[in-house]
């Protein structure tokens, strides 16, 4: 036994096994450390104004919670309010768009919107629960799906020259937007019942999710099957309801800095 495996012994075994008490015993060196490992530590007591200043700031915002749902509750929320929509617009405004695609074109567009959808969902519910692990990182899911769905209608679609291009894209703005924010009151509402940490993230996430609710129908609906039309006026809206929900966002994290922000300023004052 040494000075090294002494010190060893001391970080992972009490009491000292034989060995290194006889070796303390005879090192001067190691019964100064083992002396200086013994000394009582002076534990002082805080004034009671300080201690009670800690406990309302704890106690700050502090409110009771209900546990929440487990995640597949969630999912089903999400997955059920979205064909809920899109079903009711489609039966108001008619499937057009389904008898001048081709089989093809029908079942890969829908398959990448309901593929798009889930992923979405399932990204959402993971925001909403603390501690969750993600699959895919929610920063780079809305950005990979847009990459994916722009990919996709590009290769099943062919780019046309149109004219009055945006006489005909404007319509199919002006119906998918208001589809979209419609969307998103129910989204909100659910996620209300989980706890969001990341508001921009999330709102970018969920704004993408309800405005493919729009493009989902105007997908179903429109007969205009030129690519350029597809991309600007029906991948458009989800791509405008991203960033709405993204901005919306951001401002309540600038918000929520800025409350805190005079919180702490307040209790700097009182103090």
């Amino acid at each position: 036994m040494n000075c090294d495996d002494l010190a060893k012994a001391l970080s992972e075994e009490t009491p000292l096994p034989l060995e290194a008490q006889e070796h303390v015993k005879s090192c001067k060196r190691c019964q100064e450390l083992v002396k200086a490992l013994n000394l009582p530590v002076a534990v002082e007591s805080l004034p009671p104004v300080t201690l009670q200043q800690i406990a309302e700031g704890i106690a700050t915002n502090l409110r009771p919670v209900s546990p929440v749902a487990p995640a597949g509750y969630f999912f089903a929320a999400f997955s059920g309010v979205f064909v809920s929509i899109v079903a009711f617009f489609v039966y108001r405004m008619g499937a057009l768009a389904i008898a001048v695609m081709t089989p093809l074109e029908t079942v890969a567009i829908l398959t990448a919107l309901a593929v798009s959808t889930g992923l979405l969902a399932y990204s959402l519910v993971h925001q909403m629960i603390p501690g969750s692990h993600y699959r895919i990182s929610p920063r780079l899911l809305p950005v990979g799906i847009a990459v994916s769905l722009t990919i996709m209608i590009a290769v099943l679609f062919q780019f046309q020259h149109e004219q009055n291009f945006w006489g005909h894209a404007w319509p199919c703005i002006r119906a998918g937007i208001p589809i979209g924010v419609l969307a998103a009151v129910p989204f909100w509402l659910i996620l209300r019942r989980g706890a969001i940490l990341f508001p921009a993230m999330t709102g970018a996430t969920t704004g993408l999710l309800a405005g493919l609710v729009g493009t989902s129908v105007l997908e179903i609906h429109c007969p205009n099957v030129d690519a350029w039309h597809i991309l600007v006026s029906h991948l458009g809206v989800a791509m405008l309801c991203a960033l709405a929900g993204l901005i919306v966002g951001l401002a309540v994290e600038i918000k929520g800095y800025a409350v805190n922000s005079l919180n702490s300023n307040h209790k700097g004052h009182l103090a």
